[in-house]
């Protein structure tokens, strides 16, 4: 394929209404004003518990999200499935501390690797580790010059048994499961985390995915090291690979605490080094399945290129492609409509619960450039291409 420029493809699942609702929703989210004085008045609304949850619902929270529960998701599932598109049900419930939390936290993740189970178009399931225990424990099992007390220790045992009991489930049921990227600062406990799990449950296939922030310009390198471990030690390699979505807060720590930025120089060395990782992925593609979520119209084509150039069939197993929810659907359902696998990130939870990932939302929109002005020029597009149907 050459392009994503095809809008009756792209929005063949969505009304008259669904654009228009995304219409509005793209024009507000494009205008910083509008999102910094919204970020704080809506906070203040739900604090107050003020009637808004109605409109948030029937708004962002639609466009975004699937629902406040797994049942409330399964429209939007067998909607994506109608255009054989998968779904990655995605608790994202932020900002726990408390172990019962977490406990709750893993029970609705092993939930989701058992509606996978009854519902054929999942095919992967997702989690945060931070969504499952302490950030500052993370924090310390990081650095090398920390030494965890008895309780932390414990809290250390509890984790890895919560990530070893949703891996099993995901083992026990074939859905593969993708743990996801954070903080520079915590990651490295996450990488060795993630490695374990996959030594142990990738013996036969990738069960078990970790994530690559290539806004990182560490990652091609840790890509390449992995790849290599993964072959010595015989299991296969599972990889999700993204741009990142921690880079004011990493460089803004950086300044702070006076060390060099992880983050790299500019966007087109990360776009760079996130085109090299694909090459390298598909190159590598017998031992190593991996996902490529991006929104990157450019990276999405390299991928079914490197695809067509190896001869590699469009829907093979060990590559997929993933978007989020309600952004991206030009590349979402092109893809699918030639061919190859693709997923959608499908948030849930309670609406107070999701602000803090629908905010990130917003705020993300409105920093990378050119996004939102996109989404706007190919839903007036599709407009216009209906207007002229009509008359």
């Amino acid at each position: 394929m050459k392009s994503f420029e095809n809008t009756e493809i792209a929005f063949a699942s969505k009304s008259d209404r669904d654009l228009n609702r995304a219409y509005w929703l793209f024009r507000i989210i494009g205008n910083p004003a509008m999102v910094k004085i919204g970020k704080p008045l809506t906070n203040f609304a739900l604090a107050l518990r003020l009637p808004i949850k109605g409109i948030i619902k029937k708004t962002i929270f639609k466009q975004f999200c699937g629902g406040e529960t797994i049942e409330e998701c399964r429209p939007r599932m067998m909607d994506l499935a109608a255009s054989q598109i998968g779904t990655i049900l995605d608790y994202s419930v932020e900002g726990k501390t408390e172990e019962s939390d977490f406990d709750h936290t893993v029970d609705e993740i092993i939930a989701t690797l058992e509606e996978s189970m009854r519902t054929e178009n999942i095919p992967f399931a997702v989690f945060k580790v931070t969504g499952i225990t302490r950030f500052g424990l993370l924090e310390k099992m990081n650095s090398s010059s920390s030494v965890l007390n008895e309780k932390e220790e414990l809290e250390k045992a509890h984790l890895l048994q919560r990530v070893e009991r949703i891996c099993q489930k995901a083992f026990d049921v074939q859905t593969p499961i993708f743990i996801d990227a954070e903080e520079s600062w915590i990651q490295d406990a996450i990488d060795l985390i993630a490695y374990q799990m996959m030594r142990k449950f990738n013996q036969e296939k990738a069960i078990v995915f970790n994530t690559i922030q290539m806004y990182r310009h560490d990652r091609l390198h840790h890509l390449k090291a992995e790849i290599n471990v993964s072959k010595q030690n015989n299991y296969f390699l599972g990889i999700k690979l993204v741009r990142g979505a921690y880079m004011e807060k990493e460089r803004k720590r950086a300044e702070e605490k006076g060390y060099p930025s992880p983050i790299q120089s500019n966007k087109q060395a990360t776009d760079q080094d996130f085109n090299e990782a694909l090459k390298l992925l598909v190159h590598e593609i017998e031992t190593v399945a991996f996902c490529a979520g991006t929104h990157n119209e450019e990276s999405n084509l390299l991928l079914t290129q490197l695809l067509s150039e190896k001869n590699i069939e469009v829907n093979h197993p060990h590559v997929y492609f993933a978007q989020l929810l309600g952004m991206s659907d030009h590349i979402s359902f092109n893809l699918t409509h030639h061919g190859f696998n693709v997923a959608k990130y499908v948030p849930y939870g309670p609406i107070n619960e999701v602000m803090p990932y629908l905010l990130r939302r917003a705020d993300e929109n409105t920093s990378v450039a050119g996004q939102t002005s996109r989404e706007l020029s190919l839903i007036l597009k599709e407009r216009s291409r209906r207007t002229t149907l009509k008359n």
